[in-house]
């Protein structure tokens, strides 16, 4: 079994994939879904990652479609004290920002849809620099006072704003943030590497980074003169333009066929392992793409290999 990992300071112990509910109610059904769901909790899964805007951009609904078919989910398999829920606020469309009001609304809003009476990790999902950070984490300590909450965290966010938000915590004795959730991957390093990974290392943060995969480029199924049937094709592509991409593609290849593993695996083994990172976050449209993802709890690089792939994508 997939030894779990410490969530920062958090007390959550987390398996080493966030399994991403972006795709729930767009690209996967809700039969699919549930299919995904099962087969990733049967692994050991426990830490499943959504957001209340999840899936405003699909022509006919109205956001809030992932919460519900998790929702639904933990309801019908009793579940709920097995599953670290992570959701975010500030995209839904009908509770857009983080003014203390919208806050707390929105995070109502979300514990309806996912039919549970707490949150296990919230987030603030895009930073609005125009709200002051006393007001954000104010309303994030209610919520936590409240028990709707129990831990907070933060997602694109700047350093300056990061910072500022911790020491405002560490002022007044109220809820901080434990997690951080940045862009980061191979073929996207400086989105977190510098200041704020500087940062969550001395918070004691874990990061959880988003586009573990760089939209699907780092599976290895993109290659010159491909074509793949994926919403997201066109922003993996790009990647293949780069002479970083290619370059991180071959050594991927390389170190995927020493192990006889899964390019997707490695690219995830790389980030599991990066400072300050407990769980990269991918996701899966049906269950045949699952278990390249859980084995990155199994595969453990050579120091040699991370060395190539940190090279590489130099």
């Amino acid at each position: 079994m997939t030894s779990l990992r410490k969530l920062g300071s958090s007390g959550l112990e987390v398996f080493p994939l966030s399994l991403g509910g972006n795709v729930f109610g767009w690209t996967a059904d809700e039969a699919t879904s549930f299919a995904v769901l099962d087969a990733y909790a049967a692994a050991g899964g426990n830490f499943v990652d959504t957001a209340d805007g999840y899936s405003a951009w699909v022509p006919g609904n109205k956001g809030g479609e992932s919460e519900t078919i998790i929702g639904k989910w933990v309801k019908a398999r009793g579940n709920r004290d097995d599953i670290v829920i992570a959701t975010k606020v500030s995209q839904h469309p009908d509770f857009p920002g983080l003014s203390a009001a919208n806050i707390k609304a929105a995070a109502d809003a979300s514990l309806r849809r996912l039919d549970t009476d707490h949150i296990d990790l919230y987030y603030t999902h895009f930073d609005k620099p125009e709200v002051p950070v006393e007001e954000i984490i104010g309303a994030l300590d209610e919520l936590v006072k409240a028990g709707k909450v129990r831990h907070i965290a933060a997602s694109n966010i700047s350093p300056d704003r990061l910072r500022a938000s911790l020491e405002f915590s560490d002022r007044e004795g109220l809820a901080k943030y434990v997690a951080l959730q940045p862009h980061y991957n191979l073929v996207s390093r400086d989105t977190y590497e510098g200041e704020l990974q500087d940062l969550a290392a001395r918070y004691g943060l874990a990061a959880v980074p988003y586009y573990a995969l760089a939209s699907g480029f780092l599976t290895g199924k993109y290659r010159p003169g491909t074509t793949v049937d994926s919403p997201r094709a066109g922003g993996a592509a790009k990647h293949l333009e780069s002479e970083r991409g290619q370059r991180v593609l071959t050594a991927l290849d390389e170190i995927a066929r020493s192990h006889d593993a899964p390019v997707a695996t490695v690219a995830l083994a790389w980030l599991a392992g990066r400072p300050t990172v407990a769980a990269p976050i991918a996701s899966a449209r049906t269950v045949e793409q699952l278990p390249a993802l859980l084995a990155v709890g199994e595969l453990t690089l050579t120091d040699a290999e991370v060395a190539r792939l940190t090279e590489a994508s130099a």
